[in-house]
């Protein structure tokens, strides 16, 4: 199986499962993980996922092999890499744990989940530049939000990788672990699965629209989406919680 899938409470752990190939992502992975993701994310018990990489390495990008059969009709008229539209659209939280390397569509696929932890042995880069051709999942888009135009255009158009330090210098990725990667990872998501999926869901909504939205038109919509929080049943609970001094249950109503 290209991709294995494990539960542990409320938190799914996805695994890219090629090892041999340094889990480069073909189209029967591509499509195996976002039907993975897309059928968790509809799944009311699942309140986080974590997604890792099989081997001594994250992700080494797409399958070149695969891709060099192809023209440029063929990359049109199947809209080559436009699936990933879905795996971006998952309203539930998605935690990567990259060891390795995160290379090309492995970059890309950490920049699309919502938080990026990593150990000491990862390095993260661009390296399309080398095959003569550009990156095409997000790496010239997501990668210039996350950590400017200087260092975007260097790693671009350079192929050159930076290492997890560096990495979480930049703003590429949240935290570096020295050790015991997957261990630290699945404790934050316990905590992010423990909390209210409702306010957990249109928490990362709201951070996702601030690079689509004027900074006012921005805190209208994370306004009114506080609002709405206060329908909620998990509201209600969180607040008393607090006040009453005790562990808040929610029932994510």
């Amino acid at each position: 199986m290209t991709v294995l899938l494990e539960r542990n409470e409320r938190v799914a752990i996805v695994t890219l499962n090629r090892p041999e190939k340094n889990n480069a992502l073909n189209r029967s992975l591509t499509r195996t993980l976002i039907d993975r993701v897309k059928m968790l994310d509809s799944d009311q018990s699942v309140g986080c996922i974590v997604l890792a990489g099989a081997g001594n390495h994250f992700c080494c990008g797409a399958d070149i092999t695969e891709m060099k059969q192809m023209n440029y009709v063929d990359m049109v008229t199947e809209d080559y890499f436009s699936a990933w539209d879905d795996f971006v659209r998952v309203r539930t939280p998605i935690i990567a744990a990259i060891h390795g390397l995160a290379l090309g569509g492995g970059c890309e696929l950490a920049m699309m989940c919502d938080i990026v932890f990593a150990d000491k042995s990862a390095r993260f880069g661009q390296p399309e530049i080398r095959l003569g051709v550009i990156p095409a999942i997000g790496g010239t888009q997501r990668l210039t939000k996350l950590v400017g135009k200087a260092k975007a255009m260097d790693m671009v158009l350079t192929g050159d990788t930076v290492c997890a330090d560096e990495a979480k210098q930049l703003g590429l990725i949240s935290r570096v672990f020295d050790d015991n990667l997957m261990e630290r990872t699945m404790k934050k998501a316990h905590h992010i699965a423990s909390l209210s999926q409702h306010a957990v869901q249109l928490a990362k909504e709201c951070v996702k629209q601030a690079n689509n939205l004027s900074i006012n038109d921005g805190l209208v919509y994370e306004r009114r989406v506080f609002h709405g929080l206060f329908a909620t049943n998990d509201q209600t609970e969180g607040m008393s919680a607090f006040i009453e001094k005790r562990s808040a249950l929610f029932t994510n109503t």
